[in-house]
């Protein structure tokens, strides 16, 4: 009996410590994505006088007639808004994700206002632009890394997709988001600024992948073994919005047959899922194999008559 509570309680103390060795990664993954970010913005963006989509591009564009109002200030307040407008819609289990990016962020955006610390010697829009697609998308493939998120726009669309358009993907949504932003930014600080608003998107888009998945990976193949099957693909068909395909394996050792699930989705979409995967069954088991490209008329992949 004292063999097995000992056992128990060294079981316990390694949980223990395997989760305060996940927090203290948390942590530090969303501080230096955080601190990469608001470096970005604020010592390469804001000083060279561009703008991206999101949250950020509207910040600018109000700044632009408020100069008076700090940038952090202005984005704190947009951010905390949308948590609001997330917890009223969607509940607290939604708004709890997204409550730490929430906070921690905009203290990052306060701390280099106040640096005032500027990355390039002089005004060059092209260094600027590639620097905060380079930037922006180390900060953003650290975050997700560990399976969070910014809570901005994203949050938006999800509601929108939620509440209003069930039928159009959250990824269409973000798509047109960032495209009504970058128009208006091109109004307000002119067409060429929007344009390199777009190079930045398009350097940051890549650098994500290539900070989750290394540099050869467009797309990658998930397979599931679990018993909760049924979350865990409701959560990918209606919130990641990718399909999924199943069937039954019997394991050779114990007997037992389960259901196993296939994924084919984008790098950063695999860490979402392996995020909710780690929460809903400890004992899941996800196999993950890199792929070139893939061929079919889903959503997302190259068009197999085209290529």
């Amino acid at each position: 009996m004292g063999d097995k509570t000992k056992g128990e309680r060294t079981k316990m103390n390694k949980r223990t410590k395997k989760r305060a060795k996940d927090y203290a990664l948390d942590a530090l993954f969303l501080c230096v994505g955080s601190a990469v970010g608001a470096f970005s913005t604020l010592s390469v963006m804001v000083p060279n006088g561009l703008t991206v989509g999101g949250i950020t591009g509207i910040v600018r564009i109000i700044q632009n007639y408020f100069p008076f109002v700090n940038f952090s200030i202005l984005f704190y307040a947009f951010a905390m808004l949308i948590w609001f407008i997330c917890l009223i819609s969607m509940g607290f289990k939604e708004a709890r994700k997204i409550i730490v990016m929430t906070v921690i962020y905009p203290l990052f955006l306060l701390l280099f206002e106040t640096l005032d610390f500027r990355f390039l010697e002089s005004r060059d829009l092209i260094l600027a632009a590639v620097y905060c697609g380079l930037f922006n998308g180390i900060s953003n493939g650290l975050v997700f890394s560990r399976g969070f998120s910014f809570g901005t726009m994203d949050t938006i669309c999800k509601i929108i997709n939620n509440k209003l358009l069930p039928h159009v993907s959250v990824s269409k949504l973000l798509l047109c988001q960032d495209v009504i932003i970058i128009l208006a930014s091109g109004l307000v600080f002119g067409r060429n600024i929007a344009l390199y608003a777009i190079i930045t998107s398009i350097i940051s888009a890549r650098i994500i992948d290539y900070v989750l998945y290394g540099f050869e990976t467009k797309f990658v193949e998930m397979e599931i073994i679990s018993e909760h099957y049924h979350e865990i693909s409701d959560y990918i068909i209606n919130e990641v919005e990718r399909g999924v395909s199943s069937s039954v394996i019997r394991g050779e050792y114990t007997g037992k047959e389960r259901r196993k699930m296939t994924i084919l989705c984008s790098p950063r979409e695999s860490m979402l899922i392996k995020s909710f995967v780690a929460k809903t069954d400890r004992a899941a088991l996800i196999t993950v194999a890199h792929l070139d490209t893939v061929w079919g008329r889903a959503e997302g992949f190259r068009d197999i008559e085209v290529e």
